[in-house]
């Protein structure tokens, strides 16, 4: 099945929505993190934390990070769960280049370890690890149903899938007020430190063809997992994702 975020791609280039998202990224790689805690005006550490934080009854020692991008991810879960090994892949090499001098920095090479790897196609062994993250990254995924196919052959028997990913609020007022924020806010921000203004048009675009709520709920559940949830961050700027195997 093809998702309707699956068809949203950065650029008109005619080339794959993978090979766009690469460039996309390894572009904006030195503004990425300034960038992202500008646009979400630094809410986003508290969404990570809180996420982080939901894997502590699981005790995970090995952990995968998909769509690893710049490492926030890795590193703070090494920072609250203390895993033996946390390894983050990724396909854009100079998002990663920026997580692996913040990871040098904080001396935990020995435990973070970053590669090369595309989700859809993972290199890992069956029943790897016992928890797989990922934050604001599916939204990019060329293939959702392929990418948690293998997820879930990497994970152990009773491993968890914990993701965080922006979506669109359903309520009002706050519905209304995104609305405003994502078409006449964000792209003023952006502009003031993208190189890649495509990159901050592509972002609410994808956000908006987005499966979420019941919808990923169903497609996890599609995809093998079980005892699936869903907690919403900021009346539902935000939402992260929990399934196990």
């Amino acid at each position: 099945m093809t998702y309707d975020v699956e068809k949203v791609h950065p650029y008109e280039t005619g080339t794959s929505k993978k090979e766009q998202v690469e460039a996309m990224f390894n572009e904006i790689a030195p503004n990425y993190d300034k960038l992202n805690g500008l646009l979400s005006l630094g809410i986003d550490d508290y969404w990570r934390k809180e996420s982080i934080k939901a894997l502590k009854p699981y005790r995970p020692e090995y952990i995968l990070d998909i769509a690893t991008g710049t490492g926030d991810f890795a590193i703070l879960a090494k920072k609250i769960l203390q895993p033996r090994r946390i390894i983050g892949i990724d396909i854009s090499e100079g998002m990663m280049a920026v997580g692996r001098d913040k990871v040098k920095r904080k001396g935990l090479e020995r435990v973070i370890t970053f590669e090369r790897q595309d989700s859809s196609a993972l290199f890992f062994p069956d029943q790897s690890f016992d928890a797989v993250t990922a934050a604001f990254g599916i939204r990019n995924f060329e293939n959702i149903d392929k990418s948690f196919g293998e997820v879930l052959r990497v994970l152990k028997p009773g491993g968890v899938f914990l993701f965080i990913e922006l979506t669109t609020p359903e309520a009002t007022p706050m519905k209304e007020l995104y609305s405003l924020y994502t078409k006449y806010v964000m792209p003023v921000l952006s502009n003031t430190m993208a190189t890649e203004q495509r990159a901050y048009e592509y972002l609410p675009e994808s956000i908006a063809a987005f499966p979420q709520g019941r919808e990923m709920m169903l497609i996890l559940k599609k995809n093998g997992f079980r005892n699936i949830r869903l907690r919403r961050f900021t009346m539902g700027i935000a939402t992260l994702y929990m399934a196990e195997k």
